[in-house]
């Protein structure tokens, strides 16, 4: 019952995309992605201001999966700071490489993807716009200490 609740979150996510869009001005950060192991490409936006995503979208083309979870975090992230960002960053990734819930770190909508914990081949998927993310933040002090 639980699987099937997970797979209709995954899939509204996936048929109406959240923050499907190209952000513009002089706060815009945007990076270019393509999943090396299946192709899935996309474009990360995010408006940042004194260290917090105050807005985060993406425009590509994928399976269910990627897009969804690019559809999950650019919700997540918004008017968070780079150190929560970066603590959402590495609770999701715990739950998609060991299938472990991170206890105080709420990841909204993106828990209905733990299942692909299963499904090595689609780590990647799952993780693509968070390794998006890291490449916009890889300079950034406040990101990078916390993932480590």
């Amino acid at each position: 019952m639980i699987d099937t609740l997970y797979r209709q979150v995954i899939m509204e996510h996936y048929r109406k995309k959240r923050n499907f869009k190209q952000l513009q001005g002089e706060n815009v950060r945007q990076v270019y992605y393509k999943n090396p192991t299946c192709g899935d490409v996309m474009t990360l936006f995010l408006d940042i201001e004194h260290n917090y995503v105050r807005k985060a979208a993406f425009l590509g083309e994928g399976c269910s999966i990627s897009m969804a979870s690019a559809s999950m975090m650019t919700e997540l992230i918004e008017n968070k700071s780079l150190k929560e960002i970066s603590s959402l960053r590495k609770a999701f990734e715990q739950l998609i490489r060991h299938g472990k819930i991170t206890d105080k770190v709420d990841l909204g909508d993106s828990l209905s993807l733990q299942g692909v914990h299963h499904l090595k081949a689609r780590h990647n998927c799952a993780l693509m716009t968070w390794q998006a993310l890291d490449k916009v933040f890889k300079d950034e002090d406040d990101y990078t200490s916390a993932t480590k």
